[in-house]
Order: C-alpha cells, then structure tokens, then sequence
C-alpha cells in the first residue's frame, strides 16, 4: 500500500511539473501578475519557496511539452525527463541531476553532459538523491580536476571552528570543516559513536547526539593521554581542577556536601563527586595555601595508578572491565573501588580498568564493586536490578581458556601397560 501511494504520487507530480512547463510557455504567470514562474507556483501550491524553484526548474530541464503553437519541445535532460513520467524517480532525483549537469557545462562537451545525465538518471532509479549526489560530484570531480581543487582550496580557506560556555557552563562548539578534516573527524568519532549495549542487554538508550558527545569525550581522553601534543611551559596538556581536601574527602551525602572544585581550563565549578570520579585515575599535585589563597608549598606529583599496574589490570580486565562492554580501545580509567580520597589502596585487588562511560555509571548509580579469584565482580544497585544478581566482569584469561579445553578436549589416552617378560 505504501508502494502504491507513493506510485500514484510520483503520477501525480511528473503531471504537474509538465503543466507547469506548458503554463510557462503560455505565459499565464505573467498574465496573472507573477514576477516570476516560481513566485506564480509558490502563491498557486503554498509551497515553500525552495520547493517551489526546484519544481520550475524540472519543468524546463526535463519534461517534454509544446509551445502555443502546439510544436512539441523535447526535454534538454531526455533520460531525466522519461525516468520523472515513468515514476522512476523523484523531483528531487532530478533536481540532483540538473545541478550535477550544469556544473559540467564549463568543462565538458554537450555529449559528455549526455553521457553524464544518461548515467545519473540510470543511477538514480536505485539510489537515494543523497547518494545521487555523491555520484554527480564525482563525475564533475573528473571533468574539471583543476576546478575540483580549487573549491577544495577554497573549503580551505573558509574553515572554522568556534567554541564558548554558555550561561549554563555547557561548553558549545560550531564548525565548518573542509573535506579532508571532516572525513578525519569522522573516521576518529564514528568508532567511538557506535551504539553499545546497555546494562541489561537492551539497546543503547543515548541518542545519536549524546553517542557523539561521549565518542568525543573518548577521542579527547586519547589526545591528553599521549604524548604527541604541544607542552605548555614544559608540561602535558592536561585536565586541572582545584579543590579542598576536606571537600572531596567528606561525605557527599550530608546535608552539607562540601564546597565544588574549578575547572581551571574555564572557570567553571564542578562538584566533589565528580572530582572524586576524575581522581581515580589522575596525576595529583598537593598545593598549600595560605589565607590569601596564594601557594606556599607544592609538593610532588603522584600518579594513582602507575604504568606497571596499568598494564597488569588492561592485561586482567581489557579495556573496560564492565559485564558486555564492547568499548573499542581507547584510554581507560583506573578506578579505584574503594577511593585512595578514603583511604584505599593502589594495588590490583582495589582497582578496576572501565571505559569513560562505565566510570561514570559506576560513580553514580553506585555499583559495588569486588575482585575474586582476580576477577572483577560487578553488583547492580536496586534500580536497576531489585535482585542485585552479582555480575563478572572482566574477560577471560588464558588460564581460563586453558580449564575450558580441558574441559572440552578429552585427554590423550595412557598406554596400556605391557606385561613383563620374565
């Protein structure tokens, strides 16, 4: 039934963009007071504007249709024109063409443009006009190669990027990429932005924003952590937040939680509790201040979790150890179970790898977390699951494997025992 409306649809269209041509030629625009064909059809149909310039333009580009005098005009596009009354194809499949073929004009003969319709309209019978368009572009990029760069010169040239906090504290961020950036952009975020499983096995709940947001919250996770970026005054980009000791220690469930920290990068506060989740895994420089809050002692750098552990818990839990997590390599956190803020320690049995946005689960939704027999046990909090099944974690080790084959593979038989000669 759907294939049927649209059918009678695309009927229905092929014969008004014809009666428009043969309007045109009339001239009843103009008899009836309109500036130009297009105002004429956007009055007569309440179109949009937009809508209603494409239409006119694929009532001159490709249908057939007669003078006053009854002479008939064959389309400029034929394929075009007999795919649209066919119902092959869309006015926005042609529309797709006409531009594809008018930006060949300076750079191509009247047969290549033939060619070049002829194949667009083939294509566009099994294509969606956005594919369309890509086909169209690339056809142009061969006809004028010298006229390609320039407009990728001029992408170039008008590349931007923006970005400022709103009132909010949000940061927002507008950009206008030229090609090669962009496909950069996305061949880094889009593996990032894959959908994953949520908790329980149903589809993840983020929209496609939200997937994006976080695979960029990822990809700047990966730039911070290596070692590749500009140093400022001899250290590391990095994240600084300042806060109290005593804030981020206290309970964050009192009726007076403590005072947030700042994030000094733009002056926004941020609270304790995700200060806490930002120090599990974070390089810490004690500084004392006096009353007039200037430094009067810094004391040394301290890294929570040391590259030697980092390395035995990524070989114990992968990149996240989180029940199904399928988080793609990236840079992980070390989250401490019970915080080193609490007085815990830095050492496999109290420490776990999860991926940015199991980390964050973790911390607010208030998982338990336990290590045994060396492997990470994840508990759900009662609004997610009321029966608080303990989940594993982590992924299988070779020791592991090794009891599965055992398991599996039956053992070699033992030779019979030969009986002694005597």
């Amino acid at each position: 039934m759907i294939r049927d409306a649209e059918a009678v649809m695309r009927a229905a269209m092929a014969l008004q963009v014809q009666a428009i041509a043969e309007a045109e030629d009339r001239g009843l625009p103009a008899e009836q007071g309109a500036r130009t064909t297009e105002t004429w059809v956007q009055e007569k149909l309440n179109i949009a504007g937009g809508e209603a310039k494409t239409r006119v333009l694929v009532a001159r580009k490709a249908t057939d249709h007669t003078t006053l005098h009854g002479e008939p005009i064959p389309a400029e596009l034929p394929a075009t024109a007999r795919a649209i009354s066919t119902g092959a194809i869309t006015v926005a499949h042609a529309r797709v063409i006409i531009d594809g073929v008018r930006r060949m004009e300076p750079v191509s003969t009247p047969a290549e443009q033939r060619q070049a319709e002829a194949v667009l309209a083939d294509w566009a019978r099994g294509f969606s006009p956005h594919e369309l368009a890509k086909l169209a572009e690339r056809i142009r990029y061969c006809f004028d190669q010298d006229g390609a760069y320039r407009d990728e010169q001029t992408q170039h040239r008008l590349r931007e990027l923006h970005y400022g906090t709103a009132a909010d504290g949000m940061t927002v961020v507008n950009a206008r990429l030229d090609r090669e950036t962009g496909a950069k952009f996305r061949a880094a975020l889009e593996p990032l932005a894959a959908p994953r499983p949520a908790e329980d096995g149903e589809p993840d709940p983020r929209t496609p924003g939200q997937r994006n947001a976080d695979a960029l919250d990822a990809l700047l996770d990966i730039a911070l952590g290596s070692d590749r970026l500009p140093r400022a005054g001899g250290q590391r980009p990095h994240l600084t937040v300042t806060i109290d000791f005593d804030d981020l220690t206290r309970a964050l469930r009192t009726e007076q939680p403590g005072l947030p920290g700042t994030l000094t990068a733009n002056g926004q506060p941020i609270t304790a509790e995700n200060v806490r989740r930002l120090a599990c895994d974070a390089e810490v420089l004690p500084v004392v201040l006096g009353s007039d809050s200037l430094p009067l002692d810094i004391g040394r750098a301290q890294r929570t979790a040391p590259p030697h552990l980092r390395a035995a818990l990524l070989a114990r839990d992968g990149t996240c150890a989180f029940p199904s997590c399928d988080h793609p390599p990236g840079t992980p956190d070390a989250h401490h179970i019970t915080s080193w803020i609490d007085g815990g320690a830095t050492d496999l049995s109290n420490l776990v790898m999860l991926c940015g946005h199991h980390h964050r689960a973790v911390h607010h939704q208030h998982w338990q977390i336990t290590v045994e027999d060396g492997r990470p046990i994840f508990t759900p909090p009662p609004t997610i699951d009321p029966t608080r099944r303990p989940r594993p974690g982590g992924r299988p080790t070779s020791t592991d494997h090794t009891t599965l084959l055992r398991q599996v593979i039956p053992r070699p038989r033992q030779p019979e025992a030969t009986p002694a000669h005597t």
